[in-house]
């Protein structure tokens, strides 16, 4: 069947190859099944690495995944409006129809059951009786978005948007209803919305909608800083209205728990429910998450401010998608994640220990259908006419917003009296429409706003109008949707489309004329520019704009974040199988207690080091001075003395660090990545040739430079390297300065030296060349076996570090030859190679010996090449090599450890076995 599925794919979409720059169309019911077969087999949850390497080239990249759903969807979407349009002109026999029919059938996976969960549901209920309710539309950006493009049923919405999603939207009704008859009798009538309620009383409300979201959230998010009369009250009240959000946050996870049906996705919404992802993956880590912010996010400088900073982006990053309406906000959002949490930002996310949160910018936009509609119903055109007569001669302006704090309104009607001021002629030749629908109005602050906006209107209007005209027409109103299309239509209605002129900056860039809001000089100079233009430029604005609103809708916008939020599920899970398993440590002690030779290889920080956490901070002073875990010492002890074991720590620091650290232990240390030997007399010798070092000084002079130019930056002086480490830096400013070191570096002092440049996540280490923890060990194992006059081969090796990518080579120098490119499965354990671990017909690795018999203060000895020797040393089966990644989710090695804490663990079973 596999077989049968791919001659399908080569063979019936031959013209699918996105590497062109031009796409076929998809013409027939057929090859839209094909593509949906192939999406399908791409994101089942069972599918093998294998299966994915022969899956069509077109599907292993994520950007051509998406722009193949892309085509299914417009392809999908317009054989629908093309057969309906045939079945209503009656061009359609019965036979046809039924084929036609079934054919429509095929692609219907593609319509995905979305849960869109928000603060507050589409509607508004009003209680009529002890069982029966009133059901209204609510108003507001939120439910306009998205109510076309999920298909919610309200009145006077058309029932569209639900070929492309089964959608239930899940929130708040916004009101207290206690007795268990009203709650339910509500949710039956909901349900017939396709709405699903959250039962919130008025006291949590209180505490997580006025309190937390409205008081702190929303103004920090706004660059709004509380009033200081009230900055000690707010922090006095803030952990109790913090908690009231977080169990608020938890009642919405359980009533979407207790609707989630297997393979559902759920889309959160708005800074109301920021903990929501959260509570979600920790009931189900398999659920789709995603979560759009309808907000500004605040630079990092501002979030910080906020107590509960850390718990809040955490909560969010557990999303498998977030997403906000511009480039600058998902800036912001990454921005603070590195700053504040100390994660890596990607440009496709944040990475956190190798789980990647993608954020991406997706801009909202406006269903223009919806408008092109209304305005031919009979009460709009006379709507539409009437206001044409009322401001005859007249040019409109139309501004139509909340009465809230961060739109502003005054600074709008301010810059429109400069605009009075300075053109006496436009006097009585334009007006300005003011909609402002009132909001919060029991808050001290938009009570303050209303009486100052209608001072200013009144003294305009005083100054500038006459007993027949006003210059400001200023409503304090909520206008329904007929009302609006009907203004909307007569200040910008060209070409069969309305313009409400309120579109993102961002978005419409081409078409719209840019001014800084806070200047009321250049609005009101950009007003008159804008009033004066000249008819073809404003024909070629509009059309920008026009094709801008027509192109990006918001039905167009929830189906891109639904295929993104797709899409990164099927990207984790080829993520996930590049990432070894956990080390089962008990399979690992058993081959340990089986084997009569053994040989411990063991990092030093962050694999045998004390925890460094100090209530989620690391602390810098104690990083720069590593000790070794307390609770290893005696197990470590125990496993040196053992005549059958060998153990080797291998470090990248100074021989002086280790010494400090093991100078009470008879063990194998190498120093500066196995450069520098100890043996278990303590004896330390030179483990490599002499190698040329006269670049030392220059380099040091360059990283002095930048320790000094990047505050809590660091470098340390080997003898055969030295690393920069920016980790406690700013990690922006860091990244650039060390983009600038390297720039000088290749440019100057090493652009002739025999050395290499490895670079870290948060360092820049300059090292001789060949220096590497792989060539390192293989120079280490000489001086064991002559050191122990070693008779018997090693049968059992454990290799455990939290090494940079350049020194993994250490993890492969013990890997059977030739690797296998790919693990057969997920269950496979070995990461670059396919082997047998039941045991039997396991590979066996028998090398030779390439270490001849040499004095110990002999630096010379090491690199012999392995055939040219015959003495064997090692006879490793593959289920006696463990190779295992600390705190790591992308390496070569075999296995992962989640900390150093798993490895002393690990190292306790052993010595005590």
């Amino acid at each position: 069947m596999a077989a049968a599925r791919k001659r399908r794919r080569h063979t019936k979409c031959p013209g699918f190859h996105f590497q062109d720059t031009s796409m076929k169309n998809i013409r027939s019911y057929e090859e839209i099944g094909i593509l949906q077969h192939d999406l399908d087999e791409l994101q089942k949850s069972d599918m093998h690495s294998d299966d994915y390497k022969q899956t069509s080239a077109i599907l292993r990249t994520r950007l051509e995944r998406l722009l193949r759903e892309r085509e299914l969807r417009k392809s999908f979407r317009s054989q629908h409006e093309g057969l309906d349009s045939i079945i209503g002109n009656g061009q359609i026999g019965t036979d046809t129809f039924t084929h036609e029919e079934e054919l429509r059938k095929r692609p219907a996976p593609i319509r995905q059951r979305l849960l869109v969960v928000a603060n507050r549901l589409p509607v508004r209920a009003n209680r009529k009786g002890e069982s029966s309710w009133q059901l209204d539309m609510s108003i507001g950006g939120l439910v306009s978005a998205l109510l076309d493009s999920c298909g919610i049923l309200i009145e006077d919405t058309p029932d569209k948007g639900i070929t492309e999603f089964e959608t239930r939207w899940i929130g708040w009704a916004g009101v207290n209803v206690p007795d268990e008859i009203g709650q339910k009798s509500l949710t039956e009538a909901l349900a017939e919305k396709r709405c699903i309620p959250v039962f919130l009383d008025e006291d949590l409300v209180n505490l997580y909608y006025n309190g937390y979201c409205n008081n702190i959230l929303w103004p920090l998010f706004h660059y709004i800083g509380l009033p200081q009369e009230d900055r000690l009250a707010t922090t006095r009240s803030f952990q109790s209205q913090f908690d009231a959000y977080v169990r608020a946050n938890q009642m919405f996870a359980d009533v979407v728990n207790e609707h989630y049906i297997e393979g559902d996705i759920v889309w959160c919404h708005d800074y109301h429910l920021m903990f929501l992802p959260k509570f979600l993956k920790e009931h189900n880590s398999t659920m789709k998450v995603g979560w759009f912010l309808h907000t500004p996010f605040p630079s990092s400088e501002i979030h910080r401010t906020l107590p509960s900073r850390s718990e809040l982006l955490r909560a969010v990053l557990v999303a498998d998608l977030v997403g906000f309406h511009t480039y600058d906000y998902a800036r912001h959002f990454v921005s603070a994640c590195t700053r504040i949490l100390g994660l890596e930002g990607t440009p496709d996310g944040v990475e956190d220990q190798g789980k990647l949160t993608r954020v991406a910018a997706f801009p909202i936009g406006i269903d223009p259908g919806r408008f092109i509609r209304a305005i031919q119903l009979p009460q709009v055109k006379d709507h539409i006419e009437e206001l044409k007569k009322r401001f005859s001669g007249r040019k409109i302006m139309l501004g139509v917003d909340r009465l809230d704090m961060i739109k502003g309104i005054p600074q709008k009607i301010l810059a429109f009296e400069k605009f009075l001021e300075e053109n006496p002629d436009w006097h009585d030749k334009v007006v300005l429409l003011q909609i402002a629908a009132p909001t919060r109005t029991n808050v001290l602050e938009y009570q303050k706003l209303t009486c100052q906006v209608h001072e200013i209107v009144g003294r305009i209007n005083g100054r500038f109008g006459s007993l027949t005209t006003v210059p400001i027409h200023h409503l304090d109103q909520t206008l329904d949707f007929h009302g609006l299309c009907a203004l909307y239509a007569i200040t910008g209605f060209k070409k069969g489309s309305s313009d409400s002129k309120r579109g993102a900056a961002q978005s419409l860039g081409a078409g719209a004329i840019l001014v800084n809001p806070w200047n009321i000089t250049e609005v009101a100079s950009s007003i008159a520019y804008a009033l004066n233009m000249p008819a073809e430029e404003r024909e070629k604005r509009h059309h920008h704009n026009f094709m801008h609103v027509t192109t990006h809708t918001s039905q167009e916008w929830a189906e891109t974040f639904v295929s993104e939020l797709n899409d990164t599920i099927v990207e984790a899970q080829l993520r996930i199988r590049q990432i070894p398993p956990l080390l089962q440590a008990k399979e690992a002690v058993q081959c340990y207690l089986k084997s009569n030779n053994r040989l411990l290889i063991l990092g030093f920080y962050a694999t045998l080091t004390e925890p460094l956490d100090c209530g989620r901070r690391i602390d810098q002073f104690k990083e720069m001075e590593p000790k070794l875990h307390p609770e290893v010492k005696e197990a470590l002890k125990r496993l040196c003395e053992d005549p059958k074991t060998t153990v080797v720590v291998l470090s990248g620091c100074h021989h002086s660090v280790l010494d400090k650290n093991f100078g009470e232990f008879n063990i194998w240390l190498g120093a500066e990545h196995g450069v520098f030997l100890r043996t278990p007399n303590k004896k330390w010798i030179r483990n490599l040739p002499e190698v040329q070092m006269d670049w030392v000084d220059s380099v040091k002079h360059v990283f002095e430079y930048f320790t000094e130019r990047t505050p809590r930056s660091t470098f340390e002086l080997r003898e055969t390297s030295l690393v920069w480490n920016f980790k406690h830096a700013d990690i922006e400013f860091g990244r650039l300065q060390a983009k600038d070191m390297l720039q000088h570096l290749w440019t100057g002092p090493i652009s002739n030296a025999s050395v290499e440049v490895v670079q870290g996540g948060r360092s820049v280490e300059v090292r001789a060349n060949g220096v590497t923890k792989g060539s390192g060990i293989k120079r280490i194992l000489g001086e064991v076996v002559h050191y122990k006059d070693m008779k018997e081969p090693i049968d059992y090796v454990l290799c455990v570090g939290h090494f940079l990518a350049k020194d993994e080579d250490v993890y492969t120098f013990f890997e059977p030859e030739p690797p296998t490119p790919l693990r057969s499965s997920l269950s496979s354990p070995v990461n670059g190679s396919s082997l047998d671990r039941s045991g039997s017909g396991g590979m066996s690795m028998k090398r030779a010996n390439p270490f001849s018999a040499s004095n110990s203060n002999d630096s010379s000895t090491g690199d012999v090449d392995w055939k040219d020797s015959t003495p064997s040393i090692l006879d490793l089966n593959s289920n006696h090599y463990f190779s295992c990644a600390v705190k790591k989710k992308r390496s070569c090695a075999r296995y992962l450890l989640s900390s150093s804490a798993d490895v002393v663990s690990l190292l306790k079973q052993m010595a005590d076995n």
